[in-house]
């Protein structure tokens, strides 16, 4: 038996490509599969509604009776 991929023969390969994909596909659609789940129990995801917030006048607060000057 040859441990080296430089002198491994096209079948060995085409093996280590199909093993690849088989679990990169595995690992996509279990993470859909994850993903929509959770959506469906109403666990809150990134794109969640939420309300807009809209900035104001600038403020300056401050703890002293000292005069701040801008």
């Amino acid at each position: 038996m040859n441990h080296s991929l430089y002198s491994a023969d096209r079948m060995t390969h085409l093996k280590i490509v199909v093993v690849g994909l088989v679990a990169a596909i595995g690992i996509a659609g279990l993470s859909i599969s994850a993903h929509l789940t959770a959506e469906a129990n109403g666990v809150q995801t990134a794109h969640a509604n939420a309300p807009v917030l809209k900035a104001s006048k600038t403020m300056m607060l401050t703890d002293s009776e000292q005069q701040v000057i801008r």
